[in-house]
């Protein structure tokens, strides 16, 4: 099948790599042709793991391309994919402009049927309001083509994107129209994995319920990390025991300094502007934002209860990006903890794989190592924010005989404290426990 895929980040450049992958002739569209010719040359402008060899071997097949040019790529395809941004407006809302401007673009473009599918996030409704920016440009150059809009909503993991388009847990399709469904089912026939066909409002309802969730889940850990601390439990063992029943599950049960990224944070505002513009309070949803938005601030609390004043303290922070996997550094708690420590004074050297560069734009000030050793050369403490497995797996016998002081602070639960404690560490997690 001819398909164009409009909007070149993680979720367009994924889903045009995927469905090239699954044999379709695929090319993707972005305003910048700069971006455009670069995507071409089989570089990705961010890190995804896997996703540059895959998208240079279909470049290489001839099964993908990219160009700026739109509308050309339009009028060729039966299928268009919005896969633009939508971030949060300043009132918590989803900024639709991006989704308006392609589906106007479409509306002045297409001359056969085409299915017009909304991969992006978006509110509930916004098909409805897509399908009548379509028809409205329609309208006004006199043209009669027949056109469906289908939710078909992403679900995947910043580190492990290619995995999950590949193979997905689920493909939500949401179509009025046997046509449209037609279409949509020869598009996904070689995808092994079940398919939910629900109405347009009821997929995109399913993007965002699920993210809440998931960051439901996030900060019910956290929060009763904190309890944990307080009453000497171990939130790792009690979120193991909690998650070998088939009802709660593993996953998502990790204690550590608060979820960032792309989805979490923007989805569950969107979500709670959505409810309050429809008269209703999803007053757990608002209790999650508020423990993740508090959760940096309790971490940085047990470090200064431990270091006292932080003026003139040397601290290493090792991880930076908002999970491992990826350089996205969007709403990474990383960010906090780094202006925090630099605001109280303290002497800040950072380490991170991949998201170094994007993040010495928006903090100058911090001092960024060559590796994760050197970030730890005579430091009075070790903040360990993203759990890169290669920060994980350090030699931290060796990295003890660097330091200053012997102090690290796990914020993600990703060490053994046992093996830290017999290296010589003074070691602190999430919710392991009294504070010693």
């Amino acid at each position: 099948m001819k398909v164009c895929v409009i909007g070149t980040g993680y979720v367009g450049a994924t889903t045009s790599v995927t469905l090239a992958a699954l044999g379709h002739d695929v090319v993707g569209v972005d305003a910048d042709p700069r971006k455009a010719e670069l995507l071409g040359r089989g570089t990705l402008p961010f890190f995804e793991s896997g996703l540059e060899d895959l998208l240079r071997e279909m470049i290489a097949a001839g099964r993908l391309r990219f160009t700026g040019n739109g509308s050309q790529a339009i009028r060729d395809c039966e299928v268009v994919f919005t896969a633009v941004g939508t971030p949060s407006a300043p009132d918590g809302s989803a900024d639709l402009t991006a989704v308006w401007e392609v589906a106007r673009q479409i509306g002045r473009t297409i001359t056969d049927y085409t299915v017009v599918v909304n991969k992006s996030t978006v509110p509930v409704g916004t098909g409805e309001r897509v399908e009548e920016i379509v028809l409205q440009e329609l309208q006004g150059r006199g043209a009669d083509v027949p056109f469906d809009v289908v939710s078909n909503p992403e679900f995947l993991r910043e580190g492990k994107a290619l995995e999950d388009a590949l193979h997905p847990d689920r493909v939500v399709i949401g179509a009025a129209s046997q046509r449209a469904r037609e279409v949509m089912a020869r598009l996904y026939a070689d995808v092994v994995a079940p398919v939910l066909w629900t109405t347009v409002r009821d997929a995109e309802m399913i993007k965002y319920a699920s993210n809440a969730f998931l960051a439901t889940k996030i900060s019910f850990v956290n929060e009763l990390a904190r309890l944990c601390e307080r009453t000497g439990a171990d939130i790792a063992q009690v979120a193991r025991g909690m998650g070998m029943d088939g009802r709660i599950g593993q996953a998502f049960l990790q204690a550590g300094v608060g979820y960032g990224g792309s989805c979490f944070p923007k989805d569950v505002d969107a979500l709670l502007h959505l409810a309050r513009v429809n008269g209703e309070r999803l007053g757990l949803l608002e209790s999650v934002a508020e423990v993740n938005r508090t959760q940096t601030g309790w971490y940085l609390e047990k470090v200064r209860r431990v270091l006292g004043d932080l003026a003139g303290k040397r601290v290493a922070v090792l991880g930076l990006t908002f999970k491992p996997g990826t350089d996205d550094i969007r709403e990474a708690p990383a960010l906090r903890i780094l202006a925090a420590l630099l605001d109280e004074g303290a002497q800040v050297c950072a380490y991170d794989p991949q998201g170094m560069a994007a993040v010495r734009k928006l903090v100058p000030s911090v001092v960024y190592a060559s590796d994760a050793y050197a970030a730890m050369e005579r430091a009075e403490a070790v903040l360990l924010v993203t759990e890169w497995q290669e920060l994980v797996e350090l030699d931290w016998q060796r990295a003890f005989g660097q330091v200053k002081e012997g102090i690290v602070f796990d914020g993600r639960n990703a060490l053994d404290a046992d093996k830290m404690t017999a290296a010589g560490w003074r070691y602190y997690g999430v919710g392991k426990g009294r504070l010693r």
